[in-house]
């Protein structure tokens, strides 16, 4: 079993997100909580996917076409910590 910690921002966002977003953030978590981010590999839907540039280090998955959860691991504790749940930018900076 991996043990989640989320940060006060991910958890404000998800307050304010709207309902389908939040329920497929519970699938994540219950996936991420029995079967680690190895499981969200296997399920194409999530798209997971190291980080580059700022965000290296990090992961993201896609729980709908805007929204992304940004975590970041740590495999020899077995913690998974969610850093940001955000609408995704699809402008150039």
């Amino acid at each position: 079993m991996w043990t989640v910690f989320e940060s006060a921002s991910a958890a404000k966002t998800l307050a304010k997100a709207p309902r389908e977003i939040r329920e497929k953030y519970d699938i994540w978590l219950n996936i991420v909580r029995v079967s680690g981010p190895q499981g969200l590999r296997l399920i194409k839907g999530f798209h997971d996917e190291a980080l580059r540039g700022k965000w290296a280090g990090h992961r993201s998955s896609r729980l709908n076409i805007q929204y992304r959860v940004i975590y970041r691991l740590e495999a020899a504790s077995v913690r998974v910590y969610v850093v940001e749940v955000t609408a995704h930018d699809y402008r150039r900076r």
